[in-house]
């Protein structure tokens, strides 16, 4: 006597709709491997923001969700037609509970990017997915529990930058929550210009205040009632996550980056969160540097490509050597014009 094989509901593939969102937030708040890029809010962020169109997909077995894949469409005559789950974000891709389903979205984003012509599909995972897929071996993160009590937290950073917050701490340096980006704006764009980068604009920070409220949050750093540091942070079940953030010449002087970051886990300390999440680095670059100086180990981050319409894997970053004169001429504009016209840019870059 043979067993018939068993037999499973079928999966179907939704696109996300307004009633969904608590349903598509409860299933992410739930799932292990979730982050904070995969909430429901940034399908808003990236259209109001931006404008650019957003494809969120789930899957459903029974009724019920089983995996959910994030996607926007980012069209520029200057740096190409993507997919990608999820620009603007570090983190991002598919996220279900078994193969089944990740299969299942998988192959309708696949059907999406051929059907809109898209140079490439891009996924931005944690762990890999489509090993087989052309991939940038250029991004790390960096992840640490935080640990229960705070003086052990600062025993835990190495001596010589525990020293540097020492300095800050010295200096008399203060921290306080802001309502709002009118002090966290001047300071990050003066410190985005320095670099050379096109600056997010105004609008789009009170867009991710507006739609995430009280989990995303703006820390500044003063000196002298004066603000020489600030970070906009997102937080996610009992993870803290320092994402935007720039400081003021002045910072560098008084150990104000450093104070800063340490405030903000001395906050998540207190009020309960075990992971500090200090987000995606450029391999050997400045930042990769500093946050290894506090004794975070990096870990690779997986950014997959289905090359469609395009040829190569794309490079749109700043150590591309082709983009180092347009670098250098943005950093001599006035900053009031590179205020003006870098939201325009950089809505593209994703």
């Amino acid at each position: 006597m043979t067993t018939a094989p068993e037999q499973h509901p079928p999966i179907e593939v939704r696109t996300l709709e307004p009633a969904d969102r608590r349903r598509w937030d409860d299933y992410v708040t739930a799932h292990p491997e979730a982050t904070f890029f995969h909430r429901a809010g940034w399908a808003e962020v990236i259209q109001r923001a931006f404008g650019h169109p957003t494809l969120f997909l789930y899957a459903e077995r029974d009724g019920q969700i089983v995996g959910v894949l994030p996607l926007a469409r980012v069209k520029s005559l200057l740096f190409g037609h993507a997919l990608v789950s999820l620009p603007f974000c570090v983190y991002g891709g598919i996220l279900a509970e078994d193969d089944a389903a990740a299969r299942t979205l998988d192959e309708a984003a696949r059907a999406e990017a051929a059907e809109q012509r898209v140079d490439h599909l891009e996924y931005r995972h944690r762990q890999p997915f489509h090993s087989d897929w052309p991939s940038k071996d250029l991004y790390v993160t960096f992840r640490k529990p935080i640990e229960p009590e705070v003086e052990a937290n600062m025993q835990a950073i190495p001596r010589k930058q525990r020293r540097m917050v020492r300095k800050g701490i010295k200096a008399g340096l203060v921290s306080g929550v802001d309502r709002d980006e009118q002090r966290f704006f001047p300071v990050y764009s003066g410190n985005v210009h320095r670099l050379g980068t096109p600056v997010f604009s105004r609008h789009y920070f009170r867009i991710l205040k507006d739609v995430f409220g009280e989990d995303c949050e703006f820390l500044t750093v003063s000196d002298e009632g004066e603000p020489v540091a600030s970070v906009l942070s997102f937080y996610f079940r009992d993870e803290v996550l320092p994402y935007y953030g720039g400081g003021t010449p002045r910072a560098r002087e008084v150990a104000g980056y450093d104070f800063m970051y340490w405030e903000l886990m001395r906050r998540a300390c207190e009020s309960g969160y075990r992971l500090f999440d200090f987000g995606r680095s450029k391999r050997d670059t400045g930042s990769f540097s500093f946050k290894k100086n506090w004794g975070f180990e990096p870990e690779p981050l997986h950014y997959e490509f289905e090359l469609h319409q395009g040829d190569a894997v794309p490079d749109h970053n700043p150590l591309n050597p082709k983009y180092q004169r347009l670098i250098r001429w943005w950093q001599r504009l006035p900053l009031p014009v590179a205020n003006l016209i870098g939201p325009y840019v950089v809505r593209n870059l994703g």
